[in-house]
């Protein structure tokens, strides 16, 4: 057997600057199969097995304890079967709102919700009791979709909205109106790995929870208070995830929870792992959304007015609705002022899963509004969609002569605009009009088949919209052999955060990332730590690092003065060295000098975001720290007698202000466009009419391959730099790239359109199935004739 691949044989000897492709910290342990990851971790003897029961009706007062205890204990291998009765304190697993049980109370809002665990001597057992149990339920009739919710007036929270000018004189006065509706897909996370929880007591009422969790502060509270333990008495360990995306956020809480409780009341380790039909069943998905417009605009195409409305479907529950609905609000400008709005968003309340955190976290959503309404415009006009983005694009007041053409609808001062230059960037790199000529040649010449191009921008803010969870924190400790451990309050999906992480501490501290060991998330290390998502992992981790090192620089900066002979003003690390009075010494006799010297080799670092100064209540303020930018030419194939299509090629130009890893952020922009692109084009989300998801498992729904990929995949890093201190003045890349794939749909669009000759206005849902395409290219066809 070939001996275990060490990463530090394949990292740089030298000191590892900004701007460096490292390899993935764990690759090597990826592509071998040795990653560790919650289900590889070697079972204590004794472990028992969980698995959930699940409610057969979307909406049903439960008839006694739902279940047939007694009936289900005689199944063979079960142990124990808990129902929400059977918990101690709290039963919640709402990230944000209390309203959301782990185990359903008197009645159940979705099929699916966990009603009652099932714990047995093995997993099958535990699955197969599982299955077979009757839940006793009096079925009452469900609130399935968005028109249902308006009509009975279900939401999970009241609207909200956001005013600015005068948006219906403005639309009456302007040259041109017009007025549509069009509705964007719920997206399954679909996660390589499945929700997972290790639950294992430890002595004196203690727990430890070894859980696939984004959240694991959130995991070991909720425990906690289910429990009646002190949050001290629950560690929580997360080293690795197979991908999350969001659905690992709020949604890890059933599981772990549900684990946790059979582990304390049995005081046997218990693992719940549910398998992919349960697991899509079970959880939450990206709101889906219908956005109701009417605007006013003038003969060039440039916006006067608007009237949004944004009713998304949340689902049983409040879960994150609220901010995800707020940062639609937050985004529906995308790239355009908007010099008079008038906006609603409506939250709607359904019998059907509690939709939840998905990457992008509602911008992209907002984002396929406005995008929706400028393509209409510009099919209105018979002008190039493009033209009529760059009229609407924010602009220096000193170019406008309108002090508010660089302010957002919420009062934000956009001070970091590049979008413009971004934009022009990827014109030309793709050759967009060109392009465009070649595609218009294409058409002219082909009749069944059909070529689109579109380009499409984003801006996406980066913090937490909450302001509290703006904060991060990290455990720096040295050895005496100088090597270093650093942990951190954000958790790695495989997005390649341990990875920068570790760069920014070999750089704080002048040394090789050979010296650098990033250990896993637990939250006996460092507390209180806010969930990995709204893309601020890096940022508030990474700085919450650098802030220990320069701790730790001043600790050892008259070790080394000593060591060196000269003052301590004038030592400098750099190259696994530390540096004065022309004098060097090596990074590991410096740490062994330390601890001689009893100094303290271990710190912890924090971090605050500055600045932000947002109301969530009004949706008014200083929403974010700063913004991202991009824009992406897509150039699609379609076959108008079947409704398929092809990729056929993109471009892509991304501000990732000075990347600290260019290699990774490569990756995450290629993964988060792909993503988009299945959830604009193929991943469709199919129930029936008592609310059953009929899409719950990789035969029925579908989401993009390696097949579905262009070899035309240009990516360009945009030259830039963060006016912001984050660490290297890099940029947040986990969910902005996701919004480039608008411009795969838009360029589907094209097509369509030109199967009538463009004279027509487009009218198609997202995801654009070939089903749909089909439809919307003969729907088009019919109204041009």
């Amino acid at each position: 057997m070939n001996a275990p691949i060490n990463l530090k044989n394949l990292l740089p000897a030298s000191g590892v600057q900004q701007g460096t492709d490292v390899i993935h910290e764990s690759a090597h342990l990826h592509v071998t199969g040795s990653a560790t990851y919650t289900d590889d971790i070697p079972e204590l003897a004794g472990t028992l097995y969980a698995a959930l029961i699940l409610s057969p009706v979307a909406h049903g007062e439960l008839i006694g304890d739902g279940i047939d205890r007694a009936a289900i204990l005689k199944e063979h291998g079960v142990v124990a079967v808990y129902t929400s009765k059977d918990i101690p304190g709290e039963n919640n697993c709402g990230p944000i709102n209390h309203d959301d049980p782990f185990l359903a109370v008197g009645k159940v809002e979705f099929i699916g919700q966990a009603v009652a665990v099932v714990v047995a001597r093995d997993m099958l057992y535990a699955r197969e009791a599982a299955k077979k149990a009757k839940v006793q339920v009096k079925e009452l009739t469900p609130i399935l979709t968005i028109d249902e919710a308006m009509a009975a007036q279900s939401f999970v929270m009241p609207p909200k909205g956001i005013t600015r000018g005068n948006a219906a004189e403005a639309i009456a006065k302007a040259p041109h109106q017009l007025k549509g509706s069009t509705e964007t897909g719920q997206q399954e996370q679909f996660y390589l790995e499945g929700h997972i929880t290790y639950a294992v007591p430890r002595e004196d009422g203690q727990l430890t929870l070894y859980s696939s969790t984004q959240h694991p502060d959130g995991n070991q509270r909720e425990a906690a208070a289910a429990l009646n333990l002190t949050t001290n008495d629950v560690e929580v360990i997360c080293r690795r995830m197979g991908g999350a995306f969001g659905g690992k956020e709020g949604n890890a809480s059933i599981f772990s929870q549900s684990a946790a409780l059979a582990a304390h009341l049995l005081q046997k380790p218990v693992k719940l792992r549910v398998n992919r039909d349960d697991d899509m069943t079970i959880t939450g998905k990206r709101h889906d959304f219908r956005i109701d417009y009417e605007v006013g605009f003038d003969n060039d195409g440039r916006i006067l007015g608007a009237d949004i409305a944004l009713l998304s479907r949340c689902g049983y529950s409040t879960d994150y609705s609220g901010p995800v609905n707020d940062r639609a609000c937050l985004h529906i400008d995308n790239c355009y002022y908007i010099p008079n709005l008038q906006l609603i968003s409506h939250r709607c309340k359904t019998n059907t899963q509690s939709a939840t955190a998905f990457r992008g976290f509602g911008g992209p959503q907002g984002m396929f509004g406005i995008e929706t309404v400028i393509e209409q415009i510009a099919n209105t006009l018979g002008k190039d969609p493009l033209d009529v983005r760059k009229l609407n694009m924010y602009q220096d007041p000193a170019i406008s002569g309108n002090p508010a053409t660089m302010t957002t609808q919420y009062n934000q001062l956009i001070e970091d605009w590049v979008g413009d230059q971004v934009v022009n960037q990827v014109e030309a790199e793709s050759k967009y009009r060109e392009r465009r000529a070649s595609v218009n040649a294409f058409n002219q010449a082909n009749t069944k088949r059909k070529r689109g191009l579109a380009l499409v921008p984003l801006k996406f803010g980066i913090s937490f919209t909450a302001t509290m969870l703006n904060q991060g924190g990290a455990l720096l400790n040295i050895y005496m052999d100088g090597s270093i451990s650093v942990n951190h309050g954000g958790t790695e999906m495989g997005q390649g955060l341990n990875t920068k992480m570790a760069q920014v501490c070999a750089d704080g501290l002048g040394v090789s990332l050979q010296y650098v060991r990033v250990t896993g998330t637990d939250t006996q290390k460092v507390p209180n730590a806010s969930a990995t998502s709204a893309s601020s992992g890096a940022d508030i981790n990474g700085a919450a690092i650098m802030n220990a090192t320069a701790q730790m620089r001043e600790r050892l900066k008259p070790v080394a003065a000593r060591m060196l002979g000269c003052d301590a003003s004038a030592v400098t690390f750099a190259d696994s060295q530390a540096h004065g009075g022309g004098k060097s010494v090596a990074w590991s006799a410096l740490a062994k000098q330390a601890w001689l010297d009893r100094v303290g080799l271990s710190v912890t670092g924090f971090y605050m975001t500055p600045e932000i100064a947002y109301d969530f209540t009004t949706l008014n303020g200083r929403a974010f720290y700063y913004y991202c930018y991009g824009a992406a030419v897509t150039e699609v194939e379609i076959d108008t007698r079947t409704g398929e299509w092809w990729l056929k090629a993109v471009d892509i130009v991304h501000d990732a202000g000075k990347s600290i890893n260019p290699a990774i952020d490569k990756g995450q922009i290629e993964g988060g466009y792909v993503q988009g692109m299945g959830w604009l084009t193929m991943e469709e989300c199919i129930w029936d009419k008592k609310g059953k998801l009929l899409t719950h498992g990789p035969s029925t729904y579908k989401i993009p391959v390696a097949g579905d990929i262009p070899e035309h995949l240009n990516i360009t890093l945009f030259d830039g730099s963060n006016v912001k201190p984050t660490p290297f003045n890099s940029k947040a890349v986990g969910e902005p790239p996701l919004m480039l794939a608008l411009s795969t749909y838009f360029a589907l669009r094209d097509a369509v359109s030109a199967s009538a000759d463009h004279k027509t206005v487009v009218h198609m849902n997202a995801p654009a199935t070939p089903e749909r395409i089909l439809m919307a290219c003969e729907r088009a066809k019919a109204a041009a004739h």
